[in-house]
């Protein structure tokens, strides 16, 4: 029984100190934040975008968070600069994830700015990448026997197009597009920028 009280008084404080380093510490890094000089808000379309890409789950195979150069290679990997927390300053919910079955998604507006060329992948990866193991979202897209006034008709090689009709992208596409097309966050960031793993831009104090 005497043993009961420390061990509680042990458990209180070790709870106490997650609280305090985990939830209490960081809140008060962040708080009053603002945008990182450059980022740009997200368009009606984006946000658009942005909701079919946390409902169709892209998070799951998908990162939003380049690690710094003296944790990964993602600079290598041409995924851009290393994230910092004032990046994420518009997105509510974040999207950082946890796996990378696929490429690292932060940049991928600036490393591939073509419109045509995410309609065709989200249609049909392997139409692009024969080895891909991403699944296609056809149901993004409609089968029309001939396009109409401004429809954007999707680029297929002849394997993967109907035998007849074209391929027309939905606006759910058209607005998932536009979100990843906005992905670009290659500007500079301050030297006193707080990176998302707890660490400080090179130079500052760690």
């Amino acid at each position: 029984m005497n043993r009961l009280v420390p061990l509680g008084i042990l458990a209180l404080a070790i709870l106490a100190f997650a609280t305090l380093m985990l939830v209490i510490a960081p809140a008060v890094q962040i708080r009053g934040m603002t945008a990182t000089p450059g980022l740009k808000p997200y368009t009606e379309q984006q946000m658009r975008g942005r909701a079919q890409y946390v409902s169709q789950g892209c998070v799951y195979c998908h990162s939003q968070q380049p690690r710094s150069v003296d944790q990964a290679p993602d600079a290598e990997r041409g995924w851009g600069r290393a994230s910092v927390a004032s990046d994420y300053v518009n997105d509510r919910p974040h999207q950082l994830g946890t796996m990378r079955t696929g490429p690292d998604l932060f940049n991928v507006g600036a490393r591939l700015p073509s419109r045509d060329w995410h309609l065709t992948h989200l249609y049909q990866p392997r139409a692009i990448f024969d080895w891909s193991i991403m699944p296609g979202y056809p149901y993004l897209f409609e089968l029309k026997a001939r396009a109409a006034p401004g429809d954007v008709v999707i680029s297929l090689p002849s394997q993967y197009r109907p035998d007849t009709g074209v391929v027309v992208a939905r606006p759910e596409a058209l607005d998932l597009v536009a979100y990843l097309q906005g992905l670009d966050h290659s500007y500079p960031v301050p030297p006193t920028a707080v990176r998302d793993d707890g660490y400080s831009e090179p130079g500052e104090p760690r």
